[in-house]
Order: C-alpha cells, then sequence, then structure tokens
C-alpha cells in the first residue's frame, strides 16, 4: 500500500499518494520559476494552484475515491500544460495547440471594462457579441419601460465580480492551462501600458461612476455595521434585563414570597399539583428564546461565538421539553372544563310594594388578611374596606349576573343559580357546591355582592352565579347605579331626572317586564 500524504493546494485539503505528490511538488516549482520575475508572480502562481485544487476535487467527486493518485497527477498536468510547451521558439506548434483549446464561459461582472458595475461587458462575453450592443439594448429597456433599471441592480447582485485571473479566463472562456494564464498576464501587461499612454474620457468617467458607487456602498455597510452593533447591544442590555425579570418570576411563583399571585385569574386556573412543573416549563419557554436572541446579539456585537453547537442543541431540547409539558398540562387543565352542572335555590323575600337595589362593594377579610394589610392595628375597626376595581386584567371574569321578572305567582322570590364545569359531573357539582355568594335583605333594601368568593381554595372552573328577582306587577324598584353592569338585558336609558334620587333610578314591573318610570310616564304627557 502507497504512503498518503496530506496537503494543502489553493486553500483545499487533499489526500495524494506520494509519488504523485512528488510529481506534484517538482511540476510547482517549476511554474513559480517561471513566473518568479513577473510582478503579479504570487497571484499568477495561487490561481493555478487554486485551479490545479478545482480538477482534483472534480476528480475525487467523480471517481467517488478519497486519494489523488500518480495517474490524476499525470492527467492534470497534460491539462494544464507544461512550463517548456511555451518557453521556447521550437515548441511554438504545441503551445498553439493549447491556444485552440478554449474553456467553458462562466458569467461573471467585468469591472474592468465596465460603465457602471460591469453588467453589460460581462454579458457580452458570454454571448460574444460586443459590449456597445448590450449597452444600447439596456437603454432601450431603461427608457421604454423603466423595468431596466430593476432588472440591472438584480443583474448586479445575482452576477459575481470577476476578480481572480481564472474567473477572468472564465468569463472570456479561456482555456485555464498555463499557456492561458501565460497569455493571459502578457496580455493584461499590454493593456496597462496602453492605458498609461491614451485612457478616453469616457472611459475615465465610466470608472469614476463605478467608483463613487463603490464608495457610497462601503459607506452604507459600514454603516449598516455600525447600527446593527448598536441595535445588538441595546437587545443585549434589554434581554438581560429580561431574564433577570423572569428569575425573580419564577421564585414568586414558587412561592418564596407568598402565593398570592396564583388568586388572580388566569393563574387561579392551575391545580395546586401542577403549579410547580408549570411554572419551570413556562419559565424555560420564555427564558431560553430570549437568551438565543441575547447570544446571537453577543455575535453580532463582538463578532464572538458566545456558546457552541452542543449548548445550543442542549437548550433546544430544554426548549422543545418545556413545550411539551406545556401542551400536555394545558390539555389536562383544559378537560376539567368538559361537563357542566347547576345548582338551584329559591328563596323568599319579605314583600314590599318598593325595593331598593344595591350591589356591595365592601372586602370580606379573614384573620390572616387582616394581619397582611395591616387591618388589626388601631384606627381601622368598625371601618369598610371598598373594592370596586372590577376592570384590571388580573380580575375573574365577571361572575355574577342579575335578572329581573315578572313573578307569574304573586310571590316575591330571589331564584339562585349557582354554575361551575368540571372534569366530571361529580366535579363539576362540588365546584357548583364550593361557590359563596352573600345577598342580605334589609327591610325593604336588598343587597348583592358583585362578585362571589369559593370554598376550599377551589380553583377557577368557570363558576358563575346566576339571580333572578321575581316580583309581582306594580312593585317599584329604585336601582342603583353600581348595580346596572349586573344586570342582563337591561340599558341604560332611565335618566329623566325627576325620578332619579340621587344614585337611584325609578324602575316599574309591568305586565311586558320591568320597564323605566319615566318611559311609561311619556305617553301620558303627551295626551
Amino acid at each position: 500500500m502507497k504512503k498518503t500524504i496530506i496537503i494543502n493546494i489553493g486553500n483545499s485539503i487533499v489526500h495524494i499518494e506520494e509519488d504523485g505528490y512528488e510529481v506534484l511538488t517538482a511540476y510547482l516549482n517549476e511554474i513559480k520559476q517561471h513566473f518568479a520575475k513577473t510582478a503579479d508572480d504570487f497571484e499568477i502562481v495561487t490561481d493555478i494552484e487554486n485551479r490545479i485544487a478545482e480538477m482534483f476535487a472534480e476528480i475525487l467527486q467523480a471517481g467517488q475515491v478519497q486519494v489523488i493518485t500518480l495517474v490524476d497527477v499525470e492527467r492534470v498536468i497534460a491539462q494544464m500544460g507544461r512550463v517548456q510547451d511555451f518557453e521556447t521558439a521550437e515548441d511554438e506548434p504545441v503551445a498553439a495547440n493549447f491556444a485552440n483549446y478554449a474553456g467553458d464561459k462562466k458569467l461573471y461582472r467585468d469591472t474592468d471594462d465596465a460603465m457602471l458595475a460591469g453588467v453589460c461587458s460581462g454579458l457580452s462575453h458570454y454571448l460574444n457579441i460586443e459590449a456597445r450592443w448590450v449597452r444600447i439594448i439596456a437603454l432601450c429597456c431603461i427608457f421604454l419601460g423603466g423595468a431596466g433599471v430593476l432588472v440591472y441592480l438584480i443583474l448586479w447582485i445575482a452576477i459575481p465580480r470577476a476578480v481572480t485571473r481564472s474567473e477572468r479566463m472564465e468569463m472570456k472562456g479561456e482555456s485555464t492551462n498555463l499557456y492561458g494564464y501565460n497569455r493571459k498576464f502578457e496580455e493584461e501587461l499590454a493593456a496597462f501600458k496602453d492605458n498609461m499612454q491614451s485612457s478616453p474620457s469616457f472611459k475615465r468617467s465610466g470608472n469614476f461612476i463605478t467608483e463613487i458607487i463603490s464608495a457610497i456602498g462601503r459607506a452604507a455597510n459600514a454603516l449598516g455595521r455600525i447600527l446593527s452593533k448598536t441595535i445588538a447591544g441595546i437587545i443585549i442590555v434589554m434581554g438581560f434585563a429580561f431574564l433577570l425579570s423572569l428569575v425573580f418570576c419564577l421564585a414568586a411563583f414558587l412561592g418564596f414570597w407568598d402565593t398570592e399571585a396564583y388568586q388572580y385569574f388566569p393563574l387561579s386556573v392551575i391545580n395546586e399539583d401542577y403549579r410547580s412543573t408549570l411554572a419551570f416549563a413556562a419559565f424555560a419557554i420564555l427564558f431560553v428564546p430570549v437568551l438565543a436572541l441575547v447570544l446571537f446579539s453577543i455575535r453580532v456585537a463582538f463578532n464572538k461565538t458566545a456558546i457552541n453547537k452542543t449548548l445550543s442543541f442542549g437548550l433546544l431540547i430544554i426548549w422543545l421539553v418545556s413545550v411539551s409539558v406545556g401542551v400536555y398540562y394545558a390539555a389536562k387543565i383544559s378537560s376539567e372544563f368538559k361537563e357542566h352542572a347547576e345548582l338551584v335555590q329559591t328563596t323568599p323575600i319579605i314583600p314590599f310594594k318598593t325595593y331598593i337595589l344595591d350591589a356591595d362593594q365592601s372586602m370580606v377579610f379573614n384573620r390572616e388578611d387582616s394581619i397582611d394589610f395591616q387591618l388589626d392595628k388601631g384606627g381601622f375597626q368598625n371601618r369598610i374596606i371598598v373594592d370596586d376595581s372590577d376592570d384590571h386584567p388580573f380580575r375573574v371574569p365577571r361572575n355574577v349576573h342579575i335578572r329581573i321578572e315578572k313573578s307569574e305567582t304573586g310571590k316575591h322570590l330571589l331564584v339562585q343559580n349557582y354554575e361551575a364545569q368540571g372534569k366530571t359531573f361529580n366535579i363539576a357539582l362540588q365546584n357548583a357546591k364550593n361557590i359563596s355568594h352573600t345577598f342580605i335583605q334589609k327591610d325593604s333594601t336588598l343587597t348583592f355582592s358583585p362578585r362571589i368568593l369559593l370554598k376550599n381554595n377551589a380553583n377557577w372552573r368557570n363558576q358563575e352565579v346566576h339571580l333572578t328577582l321575581k316580583v309581582p306587577v306594580g312593585t317599584r324598584l329604585m336601582l342603583n347605579d353600581n348595580i346596572y353592569k349586573y344586570l342582563n338585558f337591561y340599558h341604560y336609558n332611565c335618566t329623566a331626572e325627576e325620578y332619579q334620587k340621587g344614585v337611584y333610578r325609578e324602575w316599574i314591573m309591568t305586565e311586558d317586564g320591568i320597564k323605566c318610570r319615566a318611559e311609561l310616564d311619556k305617553p301620558l304627557e303627551n295626551q
């Protein structure tokens, strides 16, 4: 088995057999000696090495092999040609054979013969026509339809610029062998001398326009880098602040300070057994993407990779697991709203010709609440704490609804309908039993609590109380302004000043249902 050597040629790592390596080294030394006296010797040799590396890559890919053999090296040298083939005058017939060999054309922008970006001159080389005809067609497209500008810009972006000597040779379809490189160098040297002697004004203006556009592009690129680094810095600062706040929120939800957060909606939906797991899952779901954004911003701002691929993959796994856990528990909680149950309780009320309806906005505190709010200290005895903040986003959805209907039996009744949901009917019924709602009658004043309380630290399962007040025809009702938002199917349109007693508005029960007193007196006023 032949010895294999690993070499770096044309910035490509190649495995080559030892005898082939010796032949290739001798060949490259000949090339370096031949072009040693030229000004661009390093660039020419580099282009040749890049071309040889490309040919090696084609051989490896075509043969599905891993090692370059001596036969492969000799084949490449035969295609590239030797220095002796064009070094002496006696070998001119051989050189002519190499000159007749044409390579495959590739589309590049020719910035050496450019009026603007080299698109037209590059197309002219590819299509084998003069550049002026392509430029005339481009101008006609611009002035006739206007779409030519967009097409030109797209081609400018899509077509690469011919930078190296090999790319310029491929653009013109010239052979990329030693003879081609040597001839290309001589042509470039002759063209440089001609340009030094005479440079047309239109060429100078074209290069000037190109230089201006290139300068604008460089300035825009620099400005974009500065802007991107500034935005990245802002994201880093805000991201770290958000991550720190997530840590504090996690600690709060785990009960390091208190568990009051779970008294508010929608956290009151979560079962106590699920809280810790869901807290960690929600933390990871939010933490990992923000951390990824911060790490990406660090990379943009400082050009450094802040995390390796293994850790990135680990964070992705953690995030996917957290999402799965969140979906699983969300499905379990949603299943606890499947069944519906109701409890109905009918309570007779003391009859009066006129009732006053109020909403009780006072708050009920137990001993622990009194200690937390420091209400057990002097100065707060016999005082009522009022809470009318029904509209903040973490309040449980309005769960007390009041209807006023005509009593078909002539009796004064209050029908209390307690409703709740649960995983099974029995659980839903138990949730309905855990509803506590306050209703007080003091003489003719009926006071309703605008909210319910849940016994035994029950979770929110869409518990509601529907109250139906049934009174006979002719009963007058004085409704407080604070109770209107709890009434069903009534409009706040009883505004006649003569029937307004402070914050109360007068209504009356008729055969057609409850009516505003002012509306009933309007026909009498019109007669």
